[in-house]
């Protein structure tokens, strides 16, 4: 059969300052030979939005509707940003806010690419946490665009999953937390 190896760690963006793409590869390490089974996939995608330039400058732009990934891309974000960013006092920087998901598309259910799985679990009249952290956090309103700061607890409020621009839909804001408490399949973050 096909031996493939690890998968590498996610690349950066495509772009910067705007949602594109990020990759990650595995390479053959054998062929299959006398019809053993076929290689999988030896590429995969996501979804995600990078807050500063190549040259390391804030790219300056507001986001409106809320983007959203997986919780699980913070790690990444965390394991590449440059340590300045992240420093000790800066780690617990962020917020939680949770909303009630009012309506979302047909498309997130059919997501089925293994790095965009997690479109599946979003469901309507569903409570849901997102993470506000840097560098999604705006340095000069310590805020994420999106994040229904202003609106009031009935005020329909736009989403959209970064990687997928057909998964969208609306939500109301529920409160504001210090950290956030949902499952794991309820768990994203801003972009």
């Amino acid at each position: 059969p096909c031996i493939v190896g690890e998968w590498s760690h996610w690349s950066g963006c495509a772009e910067q300052c705007q949602p594109n793409l990020r990759v990650r590869r595995r390479y053959v390490q054998q062929e299959p030979k006398n019809g053993g089974e076929p290689c999988p996939a030896l590429e995969e995608k996501a979804g995600c939005l990078e807050y500063l330039t190549y040259q390391g400058e804030d790219c300056g732009q507001e986001h409106v509707p809320a983007f959203i990934t997986t919780s699980e891309y913070s790690k990444e974000r965390k394991r590449r940003a440059a340590p300045s960013l992240w420093s000790s006092d800066k780690e617990e920087a962020g917020y939680c806010v949770e909303f009630k998901t009012e309506s979302l598309s047909h498309h997130c259910a059919l997501e089925n690419r293994p790095y965009a799985r997690w479109m599946q679990y979003l469901r309507e009249g569903h409570t849901v946490c997102v993470a506000c952290q840097p560098p999604a956090m705006n340095a000069g309103t310590q805020r994420c665009s999106g994040d229904g700061h202003n609106a009031d607890g009935g005020k329909i409020l736009h989403w959209e999953a970064v990687g997928n621009s057909q998964c969208q839909g609306t939500w109301k804001k529920i409160r504001q937390l210090e950290h956030c408490s949902c499952p794991l399949v309820h768990s994203f973050i801003f972009t």
